[in-house]
């Protein structure tokens, strides 16, 4: 009867210390405030504390543990992982659990795709929705070896829409250099990754690289040499993430390129005044904008600089052939040469690839050439009615053949002959 007394106290007692361990595990789970962590029983476990998924994708939990050798977890005996939500207490209660891989059908869609005999407890979600947003405690069964990662729940957050694109360019966005262009997107799942396109050259790189928390990353690339074309150019990168019902979730980012440069396409132009004034005008695009402009003039004595700034103001009767100089902080550019002739009737003539010869005549010029030519030819109707009458009143007429000079004076400062040959 005695013994039967010390049975029933003994029992008595660890009937009490597993419901003590039972209580404490509950409490702890239910409080978020852990006790005893897994750590100090030699248990690691290793997740991302904060996850973010897409509604209606797919989403991989990446999750590894390791277990010290005094526990005795071995690889050769079934091993079963569990995922469960707060809740109910946690040891020996369903309702916490949403997946255990011992198990052909569970509350949520997910598989352990890890080897759990190689300590390797990965885990996919097939479809996940906002409505399993929550905290996830994984729990390992290894014959009598079982654990419960209590101080490291996996945070699942899940939004709606999709996350945008990021675009990265490597190195000095100068002319002539060479940089890389990267658009990647964030991948929940690579079973099911996302498509990325861009408005470039199809000829770019596609890769998938794993980041140091075990989730991964897609990306295209593309090395480009730069030139002043590339400044001012909109890159448009679109991601498209495949979700449930064979539909997609879109997203996409721009990225403007500024591409320094020295100036370019650097020409000058002249325009005329009525005060018989004559504006010589440098242009040219740079990047930086152009920080100076200097104007020079060619003549017998060499290269004289005469200016500063795009616009030189100048007398016309100045003749003589000029240029202009851009200048930022890249270089400079100097602009085709320009041959200013004020006395000569306007034209404009090419000679060679680096010069432009540019004669001016002002409004002055034309009248006095208009009003000459007036002159010429009221001078040669008189001359015409003279020779005419001349012709009809002579008894000799000239012989057939004979070239009749006659000289008119056009004016006080040109005389011009005029020859006409009278054939009979």
């Amino acid at each position: 009867m005695e013994g039967r007394r010390c049975v029933m106290a003994a029992l008595s007692d660890d009937m009490l210390t597993v419901l003590t361990v039972n209580l404490l595990l509950s409490v702890s789970f239910l409080s978020g405030r852990p006790t005893g962590c897994e750590e100090a029983k030699g248990f690691i476990f290793t997740a991302p504390r904060e996850i973010e998924a897409l509604s209606g994708a797919c989403l991989q939990i990446p999750c590894s543990f390791t277990v010290k050798p005094q526990h005795k977890f071995n690889p050769r005996r079934k091993t079963f992982g569990v995922w469960l939500k707060p809740g109910a207490p946690i040891l020996n209660s369903p309702k916490n659990v949403v997946y255990n891989s011992s198990q052909l059908k569970n509350k949520y869609d997910m598989n352990i795709t890890g080897n759990l005999r190689e300590k390797n407890c990965t885990t996919v979600f097939s479809k996940i929705n906002s409505e399993q947003e929550d905290k996830y405690y994984f729990r390992i069964e290894n014959g009598p070896f079982k654990i419960s990662a209590l101080c490291k729940p996996v945070n699942v957050n899940v939004r709606d829409s999709a996350w945008r694109p990021r675009i990265e360019i490597s190195g000095d966005l100068k002319e002539m250099n060479s940089v890389i262009i990267t658009c990647s997107a964030l991948t929940p799942c690579p079973q099911s990754p996302p498509e990325l396109t861009w408005n470039l050259e199809p000829d770019h790189r596609r890769l998938t690289e794993k980041n140091t928390d075990g989730t991964f990353t897609d990306k295209i690339q593309k090395n480009i040499t730069l030139s002043d074309t590339h400044d001012g150019f909109n890159i448009t990168c679109f991601v498209r993430y495949p979700v449930d019902g064979g539909k997609y979730k879109v997203a996409k980012a721009e990225v403007t390129l500024s591409v320094s440069y020295a100036p370019k396409n650097t020409s000058a132009s002249i325009s005329l005044s009525e005060d018989g004034w004559v504006n010589l005008t440098c242009s040219s695009t740079a990047n930086p904008p152009v920080s100076f402009f200097t104007w020079f003039r060619n003549s017998t004595n060499g290269t004289m600089e005469v200016a500063d700034g795009d616009i030189y103001g100048l007398n016309i009767t100045k003749e003589g052939i000029y240029y202009c100089v851009a200048t930022n902080d890249l270089g400079n550019q100097t602009s085709l040469e320009v041959h200013l002739a004020g006395q000569r009737k306007g034209n404009i003539q090419h000679e060679g690839p680096y010069k432009r010869r540019v004669i001016i005549s002002t409004p002055v010029k034309t009248s006095l050439v208009s009003a000459l030519f007036i002159i010429l030819v009221g001078s040669f109707i008189k001359i015409l009615m003279w020779f005419l009458k001349v012709v009809h009143l002579s008894p000799e007429m000239p012989q057939k053949g004979v070239v009749l000079p006659l000289r008119t004076t056009v004016s006080k400062c040109e005389s011009e002959e005029v020859m006409f040959d009278m054939r009979i």
